[in-house]
């Protein structure tokens, strides 16, 4: 034949060797993607009122409420002086010692007690998981009136002990279900390997079981502690006065009279720095833990 095929490790006719680059190497694909740009135009629609809450936390009152919104202004950290000034710590306190305390029992019970229902499922398993659940199913509106008479009779009104056991049975059912679906993800035979290597139950546990869903075990506090700190209603008529929360106390800058927009931005942002930061610093164990099990 007077010429050679030209594939890889040939040559042509007058010897040369092939250049067959450009036949073999893969194309490049566009990196531009239509559902990228409808992603991040969602994503700064979501995120343009927590940027705006923050930018009018910098502003006096007279250029916060201007129609149209006023962008250039000289920037001024006089209304987080004045949150400060009103009381802000004592209500933050508050919060954090309910929202830790809270978040520490329901992981305290949440925990054994997914274990129990996941990979040492007792009977009627499915009943308790049940009513676990519908505990969220009544309106907390329609619970008030008996809890509250409760709260009274026992000596909890206004104190920062109601809010525990509140929050704490608020949470509790949604650790538990997102607990056992993370134990669902161990196979069970790690247990019977540790059994079998002569270690109890509770070193099994702690030593192999624990570390497995440490990502998932992240994830259920950080949404019990977001639940927690940003609870309102029971808040609000259990513990007003002298055991407030932040939420309670960010309505008291909403008055009939005068101009407080500047003002309650700059408490919103303070009320919303702790859970963001947590986040922040948790995402990669939040991410873990949500989807902990998706990816066999």
């Amino acid at each position: 034949m007077s010429t050679a095929l030209t594939r890889t490790g040939t040559t042509t006719a007058n010897g040369s060797p092939a250049d067959t680059t450009a036949a073999t190497a893969p194309k490049k694909r566009s990196q531009f993607s239509p559902w990228g740009v409808v992603a991040w135009v969602a994503a700064l629609g979501f995120f343009f009122p927590v940027f705006w809450m923050v930018l009018t936390a910098f502003k006096q009152e007279t250029d916060a409420y201007t129609d149209p919104p006023k962008l250039l202004f000289t920037p001024t950290l006089d209304q987080f002086k004045a949150v400060f000034e009103s009381g802000l710590g004592t209500a933050v306190l508050n919060s954090v010692f309910a929202t830790a305390v809270s978040t520490a029992l329901v992981l305290l019970l949440g925990v054994p007690a997914a274990f129990a229902l996941s990979l040492r499922p007792v009977k009627g398993t499915k009943d308790a998981l049940f009513f676990f659940i519908s505990t969220k199913m009544l309106p907390a509106v329609a619970a008030i009136v008996p809890l509250y008479v409760i709260i009274n009779n026992i000596g909890l009104l206004d104190n920062i002990w109601a809010l525990i056991i509140m929050y704490t049975a608020m949470n509790l059912p949604i650790a538990v279900w997102m607990m056992r679906s993370f134990f669902l993800e161990v196979p069970g035979e790690l247990l019977e390997a540790a059994s079998m290597d002569g270690a109890s139950l509770w070193t099994s546990v702690r030593e192999v079981i624990l570390p497995l869903v440490s990502p998932g075990i992240a994830a259920t506090a950080l949404i019990c502690v977001i639940f927690s700190w940003n609870e309102f209603f029971f808040a609000v008529n259990l513990t007003a006065v002298q055991a407030q929360t932040v939420p309670v106390f960010l309505v008291g800058f909403i008055t009939g009279e005068g101009l407080y927009w500047a003002r309650l931005s700059a408490a919103a942002t303070m009320a919303a720095l702790p859970v963001i930061l947590a986040g922040w610093f948790a995402q990669n164990k939040l991410v873990r833990g949500l989807s902990f099990g998706a990816i066999k």
